[in-house]
């Protein structure tokens, strides 16, 4: 049955996180887009519902965005911006592939889109189990999981180098977001198999679905300056991807953490030159 063509240029986003980040981590982000006008649905943990297990490639989690993003444009009556972060601009990217209908621009936070023989070597690390050895998976099946009180949460990161570079606030909302309390201790709520597998089962195939789904929408990518995963990732589908829309950000590949205001502001910076280039204009924006 053919699709009823939906509205386009309407401010609604959906938002999907980085992996073992549950989306109300990016508060901070949040609060300013619904303070630009946006009306924002955030992805909260991908990976948790039986429906959508976590296998090679990532299509049930394409799947599970797909769900959310189609509910909010049947809501809204309109093409959804989607932004991610990591693992979410990667998702993201597979939906607008997959439901183009439902996708009015794009925006990807740091996402290494693997492609050429860097997606060769991932496909045979993945084929001969190596890939359990040498992703981010090892660290994340042995991450501390449970603390005596949120303050210990608190603390724990803080101490931490890598944390110790995010602002603040940032901290504090990750520290909200991702933790609940179970039996009388406050334990992460993002599951570390579901954190491991879905590193293990990092897509190989960009190449091919978007030589057979090509991107529809306009894409913009920011990339951190000091991003490692970026780096060892590679840039060069993102650049064809965005195009001029392509802009770094000082900062790691948690960047969306270390500076949220400038992360932000770049993002509704690029979502409007997105809606600009689809011929839209919105003078409150």
């Amino acid at each position: 049955m053919k699709r009823k063509p939906l509205a386009d240029g309407a401010k609604h986003l959906v938002f999907s996180h980085g992996n073992g980040f549950p989306g109300g981590s990016y508060r901070l982000l949040i609060d300013a887009w619904e303070r630009a006008g946006w009306s924002v649905h955030a992805i909260d943990r991908f990976g948790h519902d039986a429906r959508f297990s976590v296998t090679s490639n990532w299509p049930n989690l394409r799947d599970e965005l797909i769900e959310a993003v189609q509910q909010q444009a049947q809501l809204a009556n309109a093409r959804i911006m989607l932004v991610g972060h990591s693992l979410g601009g990667l998702l993201s990217l597979m939906a607008a592939s997959k439901r183009p209908d439902l996708v009015q621009g794009l925006v990807m936070l740091d996402s290494p889109v693997v492609s050429g023989w860097r997606a060769h070597s991932l496909h045979m690390a993945k084929a001969t189990r190596l890939i359990q050895r040498v992703s981010p998976a090892k660290v994340a099946v042995r991450r501390r999981h449970e603390w005596p009180d949120r303050a210990a949460v608190l603390q724990h990161f803080a101490a931490k180098h890598v944390f110790a570079r995010w602002d603040a606030r940032a901290l504090a909302a990750y520290v909200d977001a991702g933790f609940e309390e179970v039996d009388g201790k406050t334990v992460l709520r993002f599951k570390r198999e579901v954190e491991a597998r879905i590193y293990n089962t990092l897509p190989h195939q960009f190449d091919e679905m978007l030589r057979q789904h090509p991107l529809q929408c306009p894409c913009a990518f920011i990339g951190g300056t000091k991003s490692v995963e970026l780096r060892q990732g590679g840039t060069s589908s993102a650049r064809a991807l965005a195009k001029q829309h392509f802009v770094w950000l000082e900062g790691s590949h948690l960047y969306p953490f270390e500076r949220p205001d400038d992360t932000a502001a770049l993002v509704l910076e690029l979502m409007k030159s997105l809606q600009r280039e689809r011929g839209i204009a919105h003078p409150s924006i």
